[in-house]
């Protein structure tokens, strides 16, 4: 086993788990096909350890591929971060982002960290506010890039994290499910409110609106007032919340995903750069562009 790992190898390695087959990580890297494998070959040397087992046509991420592809991603982060860092062409300028307020605490955080580590003198314009919102910010122009619940194949995005979406309460509110659930709920658009009432409706739970609000703070007073019970992903929940389910009377609802998206050709060279550098950050992946519009 090597005492070190090729970095070029790493960036092939990577490659292939974006792009999905040797072909294609090749055609990405204007590499032959015959030229990734080769190269495969060479990082399984050096790690000892084989890197891709087959299942029927298709070559799949053994064990160890999967614990050195994190590591891969990181390390390759970590270069480029530090040329740029370094580099008279370091990023400069503003960069508008975008953040939905229950993960401005959570999925936002790690991303400014990276971005500045390699752009120390790009200025940050955050903007957090409702996902719908935000992607028409996206479109209009006045956001470079953002995260969000929603959708859309017209803009170029990865997946950051899928949550569990929870029925949430007051940990001192007294729930009774013989009567109808006081839901608090967000004004519309939202995924979260169509998501809880369509499960309330398909399996025949009565409900009744007993707060609405305009933004995620007023969600969260109402909650922490013991107003009612709401549908959030798990980002929301705060030690003094607890979590409702089916042995409360209510239904299982379904994981919400949270993307990063920017333009297909963003205003801004830089933009394109700095999202290629997010997209990949550990557990970003390419979204399906075969999903149905979210919310």
């Amino acid at each position: 086993m090597a005492s070190h790992l090729e970095l070029d190898l790493l960036r092939t390695f990577v490659a292939i788990d974006d792009h999905g087959t040797f072909a294609a990580a090749g055609a990405a890297l204007d590499r032959s096909q015959a030229a990734v494998t080769q190269q495969m070959q060479r990082l399984e040397q050096q790690t000892g350890s084989t890197l891709f087992v087959r299942e029927g046509r298709y070559k799949l991420l053994s064990e160890q591929g999967r614990h050195l592809l994190h590591y891969a991603r990181e390390m390759l982060v970590l270069n480029d971060d530090a040329l740029r860092a370094v580099s008279e062409q370091s990023f400069s300028g503003t960069l508008r982002i975008g953040s939905p307020h229950d993960v401005a605490d959570t999925i936002l955080p790690p991303m400014l960290s990276s971005i500045a580590r390699s752009a120390p003198r790009l200025k940050l314009d955050i903007q957090v506010g409702r996902s719908p919102f935000l992607m028409e910010a996206l479109h209009r122009g006045d956001l470079d890039m953002t995260i969000s619940t929603r959708h859309d194949t017209s803009l170029d995005g990865v997946t950051l994290r899928t949550s569990p979406t929870l029925w949430m309460c007051s940990a001192q509110f007294t729930h009774d499910a013989r009567q109808p659930v006081p839901l608090i709920l967000i004004d519309e658009p939202s995924i979260f409110r169509r998501l809880a009432l369509e499960a309330l409706d398909q399996h025949g739970r009565p409900w009744r609106l007993a707060y609405s609000a305009s933004n995620l703070i007023g969600v969260k007073a109402a909650l922490k007032a013991g107003l009612g019970v709401t549908a959030r992903s798990m980002e929301l929940l705060e030690p003094d919340m607890r979590v409702l389910g089916q042995a409360d009377g209510l239904p299982k609802l379904p994981d919400v995903t949270y993307y990063l998206w920017t333009k297909r050709a963003p205003a801004k060279a830089m933009t394109r750069e700095l999202f290629d550098l997010l997209a990949n950050l550990p557990g970003a992946t390419k979204p399906q562009r075969n999903l149905q519009f979210s919310g």
